[in-house]
């Protein structure tokens, strides 16, 4: 027997706004590991140069890659600790592996990142990114 399709599918959560990413990124940065992290010379540079459109395309690229598979290769050692603003906002924001996105953002591991997660991750990192440079000014 064919069970009739979910008349109410569920809706998918909502964008995070940057007042909501502000408060996760204040609480991680409390952690004394977190907070040591800094987007200075070329990792800064490159940020300013290329450009938000241009970073958040690489931090897209970058998860898909390394984060979001179900069992990333090398999971919890595959984030250089320099190298790409990405890489650096990725261990200041606690979204360098699967492990740190379960403690810190409540994303269980054993599975694909779906596309709301995939797309939180890109926000927490690139708002990280966007406080870091305006600070730098």
């Amino acid at each position: 027997m064919m069970s009739s399709p979910d008349p109410h599918p569920p809706t998918p959560a909502p964008a995070p706004t940057a007042h909501s990413l502000d408060q996760k990124l204040d609480a991680v940065a409390r952690h004394p590991f977190r907070a040591r992290f800094h987007l200075r010379g070329r990792d800064l540079a490159t940020a300013r140069l290329k450009g938000p459109s241009t970073i958040r395309w690489h931090a897209y690229d970058l998860v898909a890659k390394r984060l979001a598979p179900a069992e990333p290769y090398k999971d919890g050692r595959q984030t250089p600790y320099r190298g790409h603003p990405v890489f650096v906002a990725q261990h200041a924001t606690a979204t360098c592996c699967r492990t740190c996105l379960r403690r810190w953002h409540g994303i269980p591991k054993g599975r694909e990142l779906n596309r709301a997660e995939h797309a939180y991750v890109v926000d927490v990192i690139c708002r990280w990114i966007e406080r870091e440079v305006a600070g730098a000014s």
